[in-house]
């Protein structure tokens, strides 16, 4: 399941991440204890930890002292926007500054679109 790309703890913020966009956590739910996520993944606790614990910094979870972490209401709103806003960074703005660097014309860019749409 982990990698080498990134640090594992970031790697489970990620994929706790991608199942609240996907619908697979809701809001409200509860997640995984960082005990139950590291037996169940065979890694520290600790790691397990810090990537719960990033996601509490970000909003994404919240704790409910003495019964375990959960969905925070917005989590989900929350992360599309924050997808939203780095797709349009990483692929449409650097695929406009590419275009217009080689003579594109916006006009062609927006036909090629709709008919691959």
């Amino acid at each position: 399941m982990f990698d080498d790309r990134s640090p594992i703890y970031q790697q489970i913020a990620d994929q706790i991440k991608n199942e609240i966009v996907s619908g697979a956590l809701k809001e409200d739910e509860q997640v995984m204890s960082t005990n139950q996520y590291a037996a169940y993944y065979r890694i520290n606790p600790a790691t397990a930890a810090k990537g719960f614990q990033l996601l509490t910094e970000e909003g994404i979870l919240y704790k409910k002292r003495g019964i375990g972490m959960f969905v925070s209401a917005d989590a989900r709103e929350m992360l599309l926007d924050q997808r939203r806003n780095r797709f349009y960074e990483e692929v449409v703005d650097s695929m406009i500054a590419e275009a217009k660097q080689i003579g594109i014309p916006l006009e062609e860019i927006i036909k090629r679109i709709e008919w691959n749409g």
